[in-house]
This record gives C-alpha cells, sequence and structure tokens, in this order.
C-alpha cells in the first residue's frame, strides 16, 4: 500500500511539473510580442567611430510598434525655445534652426529578426530626408523587460552609435 501510494504521489507530482512546464513555455513572447506598444524616451549615449563619447541634449519622446508592424518614433530637445511669435508658421531664423536641429521624428514599417534580436525598420517619412528609404536600418535590442527597453542604433547616417533606453508608457 505505501508503494502504490508512493508511485501514486511520483506520478501526481511528475505530471504537475510537466503542466506547468508547458505553460511556462508556451508563455513566452517572442520579441516582436513584446515590443507592441508604446515606450517613452529615458536616455541616450551617442559615440564616435573611435568610442568617444557625444554630448547629448536633454530629450523627450516616445517609439511607439503596432502589432501590424508600423511604427513612429520621435525624439524632441526638452529645452527648445519657445516662438517669441506666438505663430507655428512664423519662427525666428535661430527659433527655426534650434527647432529643426532638435527634432528627429519618423514612421514606417517594421520586422523583426528574432534569433539576433534586430528590428528593421523600413522609414517611410521622416523630419530628417536623408532616413527615407535609408537601406540596413536595424537596431539591435540589448534588454528589454516589462518596463524598459533598451536598443542600439549601430550606425546613424553621421557615423556615430547610438544606445536608447526607454520606459513602457503604462
Amino acid at each position: 500500500m505505501n508503494r502504490r501510494f508512493a508511485l501514486g504521489l511520483s506520478a501526481t507530482a511528475f505530471i504537475s511539473v510537466v503542466a506547468f512546464s508547458n505553460v511556462s513555455f508556451s508563455q513566452a513572447r517572442s520579441l516582436q510580442e513584446q515590443l507592441i506598444g508604446t515606450w517613452i524616451y529615458e536616455s541616450s549615449k551617442a559615440t564616435r567611430e573611435d568610442g568617444s563619447p557625444i554630448a547629448r541634449p536633454k530629450l523627450q519622446g516616445a517609439v511607439t510598434y503596432t502589432p501590424e508592424g508600423r511604427f513612429h518614433f520621435i525624439t524632441v530637445r526638452s529645452d527648445a525655445p519657445k516662438y517669441a511669435s506666438g505663430d507655428s508658421a512664423r519662427p525666428s531664423q535661430e527659433e527655426a534652426m534650434a527647432i529643426a536641429s532638435g527634432v528627429v521624428a519618423y514612421t514606417g514599417t517594421y520586422t523583426v529578426d528574432e534569433s539576433t534580436k534586430t528590428i528593421h525598420v523600413n522609414i517611410e517619412t521622416s523630419s530628417f530626408p536623408n532616413l527615407v528609404g535609408a537601406p540596413n536600418q536595424r537596431r539591435i535590442v540589448t534588454s528589454i523587460g516589462d518596463d524598459e527597453l533598451t536598443f542600439t542604433n549601430p550606425r546613424t547616417p553621421a557615423g556615430i552609435t547610438l544606445e536608447l533606453v526607454f520606459k513602457r508608457a503604462r
């Protein structure tokens, strides 16, 4: 009787462990599934090809990934001047330059290479026209969790490497 009880208890425990393991594996989400949503800009680092750091302005912004494979990205200098005229169509030359040089916005489609943790972006519209249709636009995800996303843009058109950190929007 004790043997049957012990065998039954062992079998029940084994089945429970297997069932729990299967639930854990089936709940593992792909990188693309984890990306879906809006992420708020937290910080960034820029480096030159020789590894030397580049000072970054104070920024705010966000990136959004949709389940349909579309994305939107924007960063804006948080210290941008207000227009003295109050009319967005009539900035002074200095105001216009400060705004134009402090905004990066683009949108388009994306795909994810799960094996390399790489987001491949096809930029369709941008505040920086040189990005539109530029080949080999990729973002390498170095870390992703429920609340934080870090990716690297390994080579911008200016030849620098950017690492960007985002927090999930709530």
